[in-house]
């Protein structure tokens, strides 16, 4: 099982947090590589409103990418199957590399913007598929902490991106093609390890009707001696959908049966993006500084952010089993606000007292710490485990979507935000992860150790009343 979560997440959302954190790095070096192509092409200067504009794209691309990888990846993974879909994934990833790695040496900055709009595809794609597939041939008693893979591997794409990106390693201009096309070797090790796993049990035999494979499927994941109960699972979830068909995403939004379920993922994404993590890491230079720390000694410190992440996501993993979702991701929103609120005093005060930038600083880390225990990682569970097997793929393309959408619309308003209000910015953050704290607290049943038909039965009251 854990070999498995491996094997998926190498290509899945390990890519994310990778293409996410390395196009940082290198900011530099593409201004200047797209100052030299221009000037070599046009004869005259880039003109600097231009220069932002271009580099803005090539930075956008990939949030855009990544809708259109969200819009497709559950059609995918219920025509090709959950393996075939991500095996599929590592071709755009593979094609996405060549045209970044061959963009510099042609001096065609167009290739450097088609391969991040397909490595943002490749991303989509790999954030819908590696949730369903994990949650599908996880056992119950197991599935929180091994649907965990999917933060841990984002998390740890993130870190790996951030210390690839130090001058000392792929950070320098002369390495730059081979940063950017770096992308490939996650794919090439996918390729390479997932073949020797099975195809998701559920999907076989729900979407198939390959009872067989279902069982060979279920033995190489759960044992020989343990699979038995889990095929009961299966059995029962399959019996009662009666050969439905996969829903498409509209269905869903017209099926009362779902409605709390689909305002549920709907809310929990938006809240994940616009939670103020983003500004987090935006104000995490400025109150480094403020702190005393030197400016080239800076990427270190924030490597610490990264390897917070990448710990609380562990973490989260060891405990989601025994403490519960509910649990932790409402701790994580309430212990959210309370960092909002902390440094948003201390950021106002900060020339005060020489202690206060270091109060700032705890509370950026404490701030990451909190979203990685909760928010980071149950969001994605949550997202698989709310829907049985004939309204998974569309559930996850919907939560895909909202969280590209969200996640582009972050990066285009927040400066504007950050530049209106300041530091009262984290006012508007703390605002919103109380709500959404106040809204799972209120809404969302715990799901531990539950089966899908278990879970769905704990939404049957609100979806069709208390009398239902």
């Amino acid at each position: 099982l854990l070999l498995a979560v491996c094997a998926v997440g190498i290509g899945g959302t390990f890519q994310y947090g990778y293409n996410v954190s390395i196009i940082n790095a290198p900011t530099q070096h593409i201004h200047k590589f797209l100052n030299e192509t221009w000037s070599s092409r046009y004869h005259k200067e880039l003109n600097p409103d231009l220069l932002t504009f271009i580099w803005s794209v090539i930075a956008s691309i990939f949030s855009l990418g990544g809708l259109c990888g969200a819009l497709i990846g559950g059609s995918m993974a219920i025509r090709l199957g959950r393996k075939g879909a991500l095996l599929m994934n590592n071709v755009i990833a593979i094609l996405a590399s060549i045209l970044m790695g061959i963009s510099f040496p042609t001096g065609l900055f167009e290739l450097l913007i088609a391969g991040r709009f397909l490595i943002g595809i490749n991303s989509g794609i790999g954030f819908c598929v590696q949730p369903l597939y994990i949650g599908e041939f996880a056992p119950k008693h197991l599935r929180g902490g091994l649907a965990m893979g999917t933060s841990i591997f984002l998390t740890g794409g993130i870190l790996t991106g951030q210390i690839i990106g130090l001058r000392e390693l792929l950070g320098g201009e002369k390495y730059l093609p081979l940063l950017l096309s770096s992308s490939c070797v996650p794919a090439l090790a996918q390729l390479l390890f997932l073949p020797w796993f099975p195809e998701s049990p559920r999907y076989l035999l729900i979407d198939r009707g390959d009872e067989l494979g279902c069982v060979k499927a279920l033995k190489r994941f759960h044992g020989s001696s343990e699979y038995r109960r889990e095929m009961e699972d299966i059995q029962r979830e399959c019996f009662a959908l009666d050969g439905e068909k996969p829903k498409k995403p509209w269905q869903l939004f017209t099926d009362r049966g779902v409605r709390w379920q689909l305002i549920t993922i709907i809310v929990m994404t938006m809240g994940q993006q616009l939670s103020g993590i983003n500004a987090i890491y935006f104000y995490a230079t400025y109150v480094f500084e403020q702190a005393g720390i030197l400016a080239e000694k800076i990427p270190y410190v924030t490597l610490g952010t990264g390897v917070c992440e990448c710990l609380t996501a562990l973490s989260c993993g060891l405990l989601i089993d025994h403490v519960g979702r509910r649990c932790l991701i409402i701790g994580g929103y309430v212990l959210m606000t309370l960092w909002c609120t902390v440094l948003t005093f201390s950021l106002t005060y900060q020339e005060l007292y020489s202690w206060v930038p270091y109060m700032s600083m705890a509370c950026v880390f404490a701030f990451i710490l909190s979203f990685g225990l909760g928010p980071g990682g149950i969001t994605n569970t949550l997202t698989a485990e709310l829907f049985v097997q004939s309204s998974r793929p569309a559930a996850q393309m919907i939560a895909g979507t909202v969280s590209w959408v969200s996640f582009f619309t972050i990066g285009m308003l927040f400066p504007f935000i950050v530049n209106g209000l300041q530091q009262y910015c984290f006012v508007v953050f703390l605002l919103e992860c109380f709500f959404v704290a106040a809204f799972i607290f209120l809404i969302i049943p715990e799901t531990k150790n539950k089966s899908f038909l278990d879970i769905k039965k704990e939404f049957h009251k609100l979806n069709y009343g208390r009398n239902a």
